[in-house]
């Protein structure tokens, strides 16, 4: 079984959403893992969002990447700038992905606004994590 790790800077909200909807299409064909490179604990509106569109994602926790150090995975996708920057080099080999998503955590406006861009990041995580699992799970 193929093991994908998502890796961001905070592991509270573009890699939830990632982890949570690779889990979804991969449909138990992989083992999908995120990590931060530091931990801010899992952002509510990221659990609201990913609810909205029948995904619970309420009982994933903020991890840090040491925890995940001593595993082999397959695929390492960065989903921000940051992380890509200071990912660690994984023994593994494993194949390497990028896309720097917006981060919706810094998103300003009203309340509906800002789940608007939560909304809006959600949709593009959804569609890049279903591309990437029919083309390599």
């Amino acid at each position: 079984m193929k093991r994908i790790l998502v890796l961001c800077t905070g592991n509270s909200c573009r890699s939830q959403l990632a982890e949570g909807y690779l889990r979804h299409f991969a449909a138990g064909k992989a083992e999908v893992y995120s990590a931060g490179v530091e931990t801010h604990g899992v952002n509510l509106k990221a659990v609201e969002t990913m609810k909205a569109d029948g995904i619970d994602i309420s009982k994933h926790t903020s991890n840090h990447i040491n925890e995940y150090q001593d595993m082999n995975f397959d695929y390492v996708i960065t989903v921000c700038d940051h992380a890509r920057e200071v990912c660690p080099f994984f023994p593994s080999g494993a194949e390497k992905f990028h896309y720097n998503f917006p981060d919706p955590a810094k998103a300003l406006g009203t309340a509906e606004e800002i789940m608007e861009q939560f909304h809006a990041v959600r949709d593009l995580i959804k569609q890049y994590a279903k591309a990437f699992i029919e083309k390599h799970i």
